[in-house]
């Protein structure tokens, strides 16, 4: 019978590696590797035989899972319809950017619902987080707060105490006695994220884990982390932007992408309703380069704006500046056209941005973006009732995008009358929003710049 070997492991990067070295040739750190045992495969090594698992059909009639509201809609919206029993959420964020305030607020709003929740700190003092809570006039909410880092005593706590919900902040600082290597490494993230997991699914407590991000903006550690919980929340924004986003990319009891809008203030942050209109708000008149795009985040139309400015450069290589959207689909966008349309960019510098702090990642700002790029550069304003969305393919064809309808309501109810989309969608015609349908871009720059 062969024998079990054991693996060795990178605690850095996580690869595995089949003997021990002083270098991972993946990431290049040293003394980084250590020895893992495998899984024990009985007395002679070789695997006994197991019990017979029980097997059921799709069909059930249990209810859904009951949810807990906070009263904070936003926080409750991305969750899914409120907090889950016994559920796992990471949450992360760049340094200082209101993830600890956020949770404090939720945490205490939860408590005066009447749930029992506990928040652990491991990166402040107590008297550090009792100055936050009194600052956002939390210090009255029912909230039970722990600072500690040994994870083995947290786990007893929460054993003993069979709290609803608990706050860790953050699982970077967390550290297992039984795992040989330092906070924050891969081996003990790894290892700390199994054991709350684990506990939140065998004592039906929900747990909410803070996670420091990476200068690429992935949470950093192993993406085993991701894996493992229920749902991943980034809370996102700029800043020298008062507007933060906490955005949903992965929840098993509800609609991932969906968002959350809050507007940092001096008392903590404020939920934000109806975020295209706090968004469209300080609109003046019509100007060269600026665009309404009608989006969508999740499940909510949002109207945000997207400017462009197109100057003569200086610079052998022209200035290519984006904030807001993805890099790669202006260059996209301006290479479609000037090969489709005949309208070169180069000698020019190009600035884009989204208005207010947001984030475009959906392909339907590509006919908003190439609108604004052309208004910038032909020095022309588009009328200010008119929102544009649609998504453009390399050989420079117009295609309908999804939700169509919902965009064009969200762009009625704030006061738009024209919308410039794609031919050939399932819009509504009846929205009370005249449409401009185009099928290529060649037509769309001669109908709106008389260009091409």
């Amino acid at each position: 019978m062969a024998k079990s070997t054991a693996q060795f492991t990178c605690t850095a990067c996580g690869a595995v590696h089949r003997k021990w070295s002083g270098r991972c040739d993946a990431c290049g750190g040293w003394n980084t590797i250590v020895e893992e045992a495998p899984l024990g495969a009985g007395p002679r090594g070789a695997l006994g035989k197991g019990r017979t698992i029980d097997l059921s059909t799709l069909q059930t009639d249990e209810p859904p899972p009951p949810r807990t509201l906070s009263g904070v809609a936003e926080f409750d919206r991305v969750l899914g319809g409120g907090l889950v029993a016994a559920s796992a959420i990471l949450v992360g964020g760049d340094p200082g950017i209101g993830k600890s305030t956020l949770l404090l607020q939720a945490v205490a709003a939860f408590a005066r619902r009447g749930l029992s929740t506990l928040y652990i700190s491991g990166e402040e003092a107590a008297a550090q987080v009792r100055m936050r809570a009194q600052r956002l006039g939390l210090g009255d909410a029912p909230v039970r707060l722990g600072a500690e880092t040994n994870l083995r005593d947290i786990l007893t706590t929460l054993d003993t105490e069979r709290p609803d919900l608990v706050i860790i902040d953050s699982i970077q600082t967390m550290w297992l006695d039984s795992v040989e290597s330092a906070p924050g490494s891969v081996a003990q993230l790894r290892a700390s994220a199994h054991e709350l997991v684990t506990l939140a699914k065998r004592r039906g407590i929900s747990v909410i884990l803070v996670g420091h991000v990476t200068k690429d903006g992935q949470i950093a550690g192993p993406r085993v982390v991701e894996h493992m919980v229920d749902c991943v929340l980034y809370f996102e924004g700029e800043r020298g932007h008062q507007f933060r986003i906490l955005r949903a990319v992965k929840n098993r009891f509800g609609p991932a992408d969906e968002i959350g809008v809050f507007e940092m203030t001096g008392a903590g942050l404020a939920e934000v309703p109806n975020p295209s209109a706090l968004f469209l708000s300080e609109r003046g008149q019509p100007a060269p380069g600026a665009v309404v795009f009608a989006g969508i985040e999740g499940t909510r139309p949002m109207l945000t704006e997207i400017q462009a400015l197109v100057a003569p450069s200086p610079l052998s290589n022209p200035r290519r500046t984006v904030v807001g959207l993805d890099g790669g689909r202006l260059s996209t966008i301006l290479a479609v056209l000037e090969a489709r349309c005949g309208i070169p960019f180069a000698g020019l510098d190009v600035f884009l941005n989204v208005a207010g702090g947001m984030r475009v990642s959906e392909p339907a700002a590509d006919l908003a973006v190439a609108a604004a790029l052309l208004s910038a550069r032909e020095d022309v304003a588009l009328p200010a009732d008119t929102v544009v969305f649609g998504e453009i393919s390399l050989s420079g064809a117009l295609r309908p995008v999804s939700q169509s309808e919902n965009r064009l309501k969200e762009a009625q109810k704030l006061g738009f009358t024209s919308a410039m989309l794609p031919a050939g969608g399932k819009q509504n015609r009846e929205t009370g929003v005249q449409l401009r349908e185009m099928t290529d871009l060649t037509g769309f720059v001669g109908d709106v710049f008389g260009a091409g």
